[in-house]
């Protein structure tokens, strides 16, 4: 693919309000959740907050967040170097923002992209979410 081309498949790639992230709202709605979106007062702005949960929700892309183990996970052949950086990159952003909503009382679930394509394993998955954090076993 050369440059341009790539450039314009990357520049619709979004970042809020993906499919991934449509799912689990629907699911979380579903299960009777309330939730606020992105908010930007909190490190690393979740995808999904639940405030009275203390609960935070990022909704990963296997691909730029690296999902290990997954097939989805796969890295470009070409210009190795830079995308290995930006992965990188991208983990270490993660693993901060999650250090630093937990240091504010926060608990913190990242529910990947191919999670979301078996609802009824997502769903299960999104029930124990919504049970308060003193009955989890």
């Amino acid at each position: 693919m050369t440059d341009p081309a790539r450039s314009a498949l990357m520049s619709k790639v979004k970042g809020k309000n993906t499919r991934p992230e449509l799912i689990v709202r629907q699911e979380l709605h579903a299960l009777g959740g309330r939730f606020r979106l992105h908010r930007k007062d909190l490190p690393g702005r979740p995808d999904i907050v639940m405030p009275s949960r203390k609960l935070a929700v990022f909704v990963h892309g296997c691909f730029w967040h690296r999902h290990q183990n997954c097939r989805m996970a796969s890295t470009p052949k070409t210009r190795q170097g830079f995308w290995n950086e930006k992965f990188d990159a991208n983990i270490a952003r993660d693993q901060r923002n999650a250090f630093d909503l937990q240091q504010l009382g926060w608990r913190v679930e990242v529910i990947w992209e191919c999670q979301t394509r078996k609802r009824e394993q997502l769903s299960a998955s999104l029930k124990k979410l919504l049970v308060p954090p003193e009955n989890h076993r």
